[in-house]
């Protein structure tokens, strides 16, 4: 694997790109027509991105047992993972639902909750000052029961119960919080520590449930951490561990789900990876405490701005009478505005991705005046100082118009001929009657 590795990637080759379209082209295409059906697009979080028929995960409860979620199985590893896209505000319930029928033990999140502007999953889990949601829709609750976080992963102890039967039952979540949308981690080294943490938890042991990996399409990122896990999973199990080829493994991943691996880069980090653990797997134990020690994991971590405060929604998770998760599956854009979080909803369509979790522009986000350089990054702490401060006034920011305002615009200007200049003119006719008022008056009197 080394020397294809050093074949594909000499000095000048650029065949990373070729081996990957030969990869989708030899890629079957399978039918995909419940995610296609009227009443599940509103479940889809990308038009283009939905799981076949054949491997699609189907829910027990309700009418509807659609959920953008499909199950790959390597049989010769004895591996089974949920790849699903990241949850929607409308699909939250449906997310616990699916672990809680699934057996899973372990959820793995690849992507942030806000990536790049926007949204690109809804945070699914309870805030650390609420501890606990409801899903009214599918009568679940989840409860937060511990966090550990490190400088570029955070693992959630959660207890998911299902209010039905009052059975209770726990979920760790391994949040890898650091890796770039529509990227690769920074080093293999990082990415190990992380996947062997995963796997020291038992959540992969086949005596469990499937773990759930998600990241916004559950396609790329999802695609790769599951690719190196089986490839290194296989090469312990074979006498000959050269034998496993990474393209011939990733082809038999995508019988299950489209799009696995989206970029020639997340396909040569998927070799990279796959032959730094090879070390692991072929006897050198040691190279496990220098991923450790070459990711930095007990570093603080770098602050992000905490998951936005969307409005109630009485269809979806409520704690007490305060609802985190916004309604009917729009997504969101997130402007800051001084020390205020305001949350929009975009209209109820379904973006086409351009590749991997690669979103549509998103609006422009106001600048927070009161952090430096403007940065959307504050923590709690910030926020807190921020109130104990006494009142300043602060300056004006000029925000872009929302599409209502400027359509008023637009029908102003077309009503009056004048848009914005309608008031000007208004006192230059005022001040141009007054003067001639005066002017008759003077003949009047005086003629």
């Amino acid at each position: 694997m080394e020397a294809e590795f050093r074949e594909i990637d000499g000095p000048g080759s650029g065949n990373w790109n070729a081996v990957y379209q030969e990869i989708r082209q030899q890629s079957c295409e399978l039918p995909c027509k419940v995610a296609k059906l009227s009443e599940n697009k509103s479940r889809n979080r990308y038009r283009d991105v939905s799981p076949f028929d054949h491997s699609r995960i189907r829910l027990e409860l309700g009418t509807n047992d659609y959920i953008n979620a499909s199950l790959i199985s390597v049989e010769e590893a004895k591996r089974s993972y949920i790849l699903t896209q990241g949850p929607l505000p409308n699909t939250c319930g449906h997310f616990w639902e699916m672990v809680w029928e699934q057996k899973t033990r372990g959820v793995v999140m690849l992507n942030r909750v806000i990536e790049k502007g926007s949204v690109k999953c809804a945070q699914y889990w309870p805030p650390r000052d609420e501890k606990e949601v409801v899903f009214h829709d599918t009568n679940f609750k989840l409860t937060l029961l511990s966090e550990d976080v490190k400088s570029y992963y955070t693992v959630r102890q959660l207890e998911l119960t299902n209010l039905s039967t009052q059975e209770s039952r726990e979920v760790l979540q391994f949040h890898y919080t650091t890796w770039p949308d529509f990227g690769v981690p920074e080093s293999p080294a990082s990415f190990l520590n992380f996947l062997f943490k995963v796997r020291e938890s038992g959540c992969l042991s086949s005596d469990q449930g499937p773990v759930v990996v998600h990241c916004s399409a559950g396609i790329g990122r999802s695609g790769t951490f599951c690719l190196v896990d089986s490839c290194l999973l296989l090469m312990s199990m074979r006498k000959d561990p050269s034998s496993v080829r990474i393209p011939d493994v990733l082809l038999e991943m995508r019988k299950y789900r489209m799009g696995l691996i989206q970029t020639a880069d997340q396909l040569r980090f998927s070799y990279l990876a796959v032959i730094e653990g090879a070390k692991y797997i072929m006897g050198d134990k040691s190279v496990q405490e220098s991923w450790k020690e070459l990711s930095n994991e007990d570093d603080p971590p770098e602050f992000t701005p905490p998951p936005p405060r969307p409005p109630k929604d009485p269809h979806n998770g409520t704690s007490g009478s305060i609802s985190f998760f916004p309604n009917d599956g729009h997504e969101e854009v997130i402007q800051r505005h001084h020390n205020e979080i305001r949350t929009y909803s975009s209209p109820p369509q379904l973006r086409r991705r351009g590749g991997d979790d690669d979103d549509a522009v998103p609006p422009p986000v106001a600048p927070c005046p009161d952090l430096p350089d403007g940065r959307l990054g504050f923590t709690e702490q910030v926020v807190n100082a921020q109130k104990n401060k006494p009142p300043q006034r602060q300056p004006e920011e000029k925000e872009e118009p929302t599409k209502g305002q400027a359509s008023r615009a637009k029908d102003e200007k077309d009503e009056y001929g004048q848009g914005a200049w309608t008031p000007l003119m208004t006192r230059v006719c005022l001040c141009t009657a007054l003067a001639l008022g005066a002017y008759i008056c003077y003949r009047t009197c005086f003629h």
